[in-house]
């Protein structure tokens, strides 16, 4: 049975009041997903994976969806999927990608049990807290509230996805061998920040992703830096002095830098980004300050602009020196590519500099090393998002602000190239002080109540705008 799309809006408030008072109910669903480890990154986890995926397939079946299913292939790890199709033909059907693996935290000190989720002031504590499993918990709790009412005002489908934190290396498969799971009109994919806990955003672009292998090369064995110090070459001293080539005086990367368009770089200004937030989100230590501004907002130097990060080297570490000149010296070179930079562009570029005269005449080669993936460039419009605007000003009090996302997120990269023809909206329940990736990860309770209360009015507005306005939709 279906709720009348056209009386949806009206209804909407009395759903959302309804998963309100479903909020403590939600919140401990939530912590029981929280403490299966499904660390997809660790074989000796992968079993936690396939555990917590029969477990929400399970729990989708009670929900009352149809079709609830764990979707295996040779040489990964499964995803689930289910669907809610009552809302009839002339109804869009929805569809919401989350994922329900987790990242790693071996060797991070965390303040509690990284598996045993805590409420502290406020936020909720545990790996994938709001990374990303409270950002498609938020929808199961909407679901429940439009199915107690009767039924959802549009069609739905959910696909939760077991291998996003290792890169979503067979989601184009699955794509590809269950195409049914992935029909729809409009697509949410909920795994995305909220500039702050107070302003509501939609993800607009990402940066892409390049790891190059830098190495300095000088001598067939090591030598006595004594004997020879001062007349031979130190790679390691070369080394470094590569890698300052490509930054500027703060160390940020100074090649390949990109215009944006200047009414968005002047908007960019009122992103609720201030040194404040930089500090404590980014956990800066007392006496040292983010880097300075030069002219552009941080919203354009974390979103737009490309950025380097040595992510290893082979340089000795303290329980192995050695009063030595060594053979050679590598590094892995972390380069977050502007939207639309494509990895080619960079990698010549940066090959450009470090391999032209060389410091101390040493041996320089430089190669893609590891994953490489592409950035994310959007543009909303349309009814779908101004529907989403009056979802998230009924719940949040404002609409939603268009953000970028630093980070790489390959899942995006592919929908944005197989579904780009479709509205895609990306929201999610992190917010600056998340720390999603790293020890202490949480979810600010307060975030995760408004985002059910807008999947509740977004379900309502899609239902109500129905099929044919989104498929006529430009995008």
């Amino acid at each position: 049975m279906a709720v009348d799309p056209a009386t949806t809006p009206s209804l909407a408030p009395a759903v959302a009041a309804r998963a309100d008072a479903a909020f403590d109910a939600t919140v401990a669903e939530l912590c029981g997903y929280l403490t299966i480890p499904a660390i997809s990154c660790d074989p000796a986890h992968f079993d936690d994976v396939r555990r917590l995926a029969a477990k929400i397939a399970a729990d989708l079946d009670a929900l009352g969806l149809s079709g609830a299913r764990v979707l295996e292939l040779p040489d990964a790890l499964p995803s689930v999927a289910a669907e809610w199709m009552g809302a009839g033909p002339d109804a869009p059907t929805v569809l919401v990608y989350g994922h329900l693996d987790l990242q790693p935290v071996k060797g991070e000190i965390w303040h509690s049990p990284p598996h045993q989720p805590e409420i502290r002031d406020g936020r909720l504590y545990g790996r994938g807290a709001a990374d990303d499993m409270g950002g498609w918990v938020s929808h199961l709790a909407a679901i429940r509230a439009w199915l107690a009412e009767g039924g959802l005002p549009c069609n739905l489908r959910l696909f939760i996805e077991g291998e996003e934190e290792i890169g979503s290396p067979n989601l184009e498969r699955f794509m590809d061998a269950f195409p049914d799971a992935f029909e729809a009109d409009v697509m949410v994919l909920t795994d995305c920040e909220n500039p702050s806990t107070e302003i509501p955003g939609l993800t607009v672009s990402l940066r892409g992703l390049l790891e190059l292998e830098l190495t300095c090369r000088a001598l067939s064995a090591d030598g006595h830096s004594g004997l020879w110090g001062n007349m031979v070459p130190d790679v390691g001293i070369a080394l470094c002095r590569l890698i300052a080539r490509l930054t500027d005086e703060h160390g940020r990367l100074d090649v390949g830098r990109q215009d944006v368009p200047a009414d968005w770089a002047d908007a960019s200004w009122d992103v609720p980004l201030d040194d404040a937030v930089i500090a404590d989100g980014a956990h800066i230590i007392d006496g040292v300050l983010p880097l300075p501004h030069d002219g552009r907002s941080p919203a354009e130097w974390m979103w737009r602009q490309p950025a380097l990060t040595v992510v290893a080297t082979t340089m000795p570490d303290l329980a192995h020196k050695k009063n030595a000149l060594r053979q050679e010296a590598k590094a892995i070179l972390s380069v977050r590519l502007a939207p639309g930079q494509t990895a080619a562009e960079m990698e010549a570029l940066i090959r450009e500099i470090v391999c032209d005269e060389p410091p101390g005449g040493v041996e320089v080669t430089l190669k893609a090393d590891g994953w490489a993936g592409e950035g994310w460039l959007y543009e909303p419009k349309g009814p779908a998002f101004e529907a989403a605007d009056r979802a998230y000003t009924a719940a949040w009090g404002r609409p939603l602000v268009q953000v970028g996302v630093g980070g790489s997120i390959p899942f995006v990269a592919l929908f944005g190239r197989r579904f780009g023809d479709l509205p895609l909206i990306l929201n999610g329940v992190m917010d600056p002080r998340t720390t999603a990736h790293g020890p202490n990860e949480s979810m600010h309770l307060g975030v995760f109540r408004k985002a059910i209360a807008a999947n509740v009015f977004l379900y309502a507005e899609l239902g109500a705008l129905g099929r044919a306005a989104l498929q006529t939709e430009p995008v």
